[in-house]
């Protein structure tokens, strides 16, 4: 679930959208332009398209005093179709998916970029990055999980609305494009922001919305989708079925009951099933997990050598699942889902309840096919991934934390008057339909756009035809029937 950004687009060209966009610091500063709070870069090109940067100053914690709270910056790439740079384009604020997950940086106008784009994410790319290193500077797991609570869907709605009163003319609504968790966070903004908001677009992000913690009812709806999955891979690619055993087989028999990571951490059998997350749920998915596995062993060179996996195969893992990198993902995955109650390792413990569908040593010995997890966060990543090993405390913490403050108020979603467009995939593996369902139902006024055309990445592969189908829900062009 998902990466952050804040792009602001031109609404009034909808075909084809002239788009202003947010990102990070730049080494040239436009004095103009700035203020204490918000210092604005000069403006660069990328082909057919001019962007700067913006970094934002904004408190930690929103719910004392802004003087007393400690700083961090947020980061925001302004994009804008060549020769638009003066014109007074209407703003959209692109929300990432994640959490933890920086945006991709625009490189040509292309796709929905196209139409849109642009950057911003609290604690992620350019935005003060919270990874192991920067990490580091926090003395204890206590220290690291209180700063972590500052990181969810509230305190982004808090970040966008500050940089919206300081950069739109008149501080005037913004139209705002929620992808996967940004999804999420949008929600968050109709139910405590709306006056910030011209319209709202949702692509494959519609929370669940109900108190305590939702982490349990979207994990056992998730599982099933994963199964699901599982089948249509191995319908796919058949003779994955024996090669994937035989990886799991030699995993359980070597020493420790795995092999060593080129980073320093330990791949083991249910390790090895976490490539479901990106390889199961995305449009490219499986042929690029087909890909990894059929260079999964090193040739034998020397005859009688032992038959051992290729380094090759280990660094593809670790950089496909690059969980060193964003920790943030791992850490607040299951906490995004909590409204004063505790996950307690939610996709864990729901595991449990599979009968064994996702026991891959089991597999082996039955003869089944190894089923790869989906977007499931396990305590003993903490263990096996070495980067995260320091975070382990931390991450139980957060785990058992209770008292997490709302995301949602479905009172204000009830009544809500902004005009929401949404994209919902019908075999979505990341965020269910039946659950999507139950909040959009939820949502006064929203409109549905339900499709099994693409997957949870249509917004990236559709090019600009997911944006332009939104779009033309809300202005007219697609009108109800």
């Amino acid at each position: 679930m998902l990466h952050f950004t804040s792009p602001a687009l031109s609404p009034r060209a909808i075909p084809p959208l002239p788009a202003r966009t947010f990102s990070s610091m730049s080494e040239t500063i436009s004095l103009a332009d700035s203020t204490p709070d918000h210092v604005t870069g000069n403006w660069y090109s990328v082909p057919d398209l001019r962007l700067r940067d913006h970094q934002f100053t904004v408190p930690l914690d929103y719910t004392i005093d802004r003087n007393a709270s400690p700083k961090i910056s947020v980061y925001a790439r302004e994009v804008v179709s060549v020769g638009k740079e003066e014109q007074p384009l209407p703003y959209l604020l692109y929300l990432q998916g994640g959490p933890g997950f920086e945006c991709p940086r625009p490189t040509e106008a292309s796709g929905w970029i196209h139409k849109t784009c642009e950057e911003f994410r609290r604690g992620t790319g350019l935005s003060t990055p919270l990874t192991p290193s920067s990490m580091s500077q926090l003395d204890s797991a206590k220290e690291i999980s209180e700063y972590l609570t500052y990181f969810r869907a509230d305190n982004i709605v808090n970040d966008a609305e500050f940089i919206r009163v300081r950069l739109v003319p008149e501080a005037g609504p913004w139209t705002i494009l929620g992808q996967s968790y940004g999804g999420f966070c949008s929600v968050t903004y109709l139910s405590f922001a709306p006056q910030g908001l011209k319209q709202v677009l949702l692509t494959g992000g519609i929370p669940p919305v109900g108190n305590g913690s939702t982490a349990d009812a979207v994990y056992r709806a998730c599982y099933p989708q994963v199964i699901r999955q599982n089948e249509k891979y191995y319908k796919r690619f058949p003779q994955d079925v024996e090669i994937v055993r035989e990886v799991v087989k030699h995993l359980a028999e070597s020493e420790g009951g795995g092999v060593p990571l080129p980073s320093g951490g330990f791949l083991t059998p249910r390790g090895l099933q976490t490539l479901g997350l990106f390889g199961l749920g995305s449009s490219s998915g499986f042929e690029r997990l087909h890909y990894m596995f059929e260079r999964v062993w090193d040739p034998v060179i020397v005859p009688g050598s032992c038959k051992q996996i290729s380094y090759y195969f280990l660094k593809a893992f670790e950089n496909w699942l690059d969980f060193d990198t964003n920790p943030l993902y791992i850490l607040l995955h299951e906490p995004v889902y909590c409204q004063g109650d505790s996950s307690l390792w939610s996709a864990h413990r729901i595991r449990t309840e599979d009968d064994g569908k996702f026991d891959a040593i089991r597999a082996v010995k039955e003869g089944h096919p190894v089923f790869f997890t989906g977007e499931m966060v396990f305590p003993w990543m903490f263990e096996e991934v070495h980067a995260l090993r320091k975070f382990k405390e931390a991450a139980h913490l957060l785990a058992e934390k209770k008292d997490w403050p709302p995301l949602y108020d479905i009172a204000v979603l009830n009544n809500n008057k902004v005009p929401v467009a949404a994209a919902v995939y019908y075999e979505d593996m990341y965020v269910n339909f039946k659950l999507a369902m139950e909040t959009a139902s939820q949502i006064a006024g929203i409109r549905l756009w339900i499709t099994n055309e693409y997957m949870h990445s249509g917004l990236r592969d559709g090019g600009g035809q997911v944006l332009d189908h939104l779009l033309g829900m809300l202005n007219g062009r697609k009108p109800l029937f």
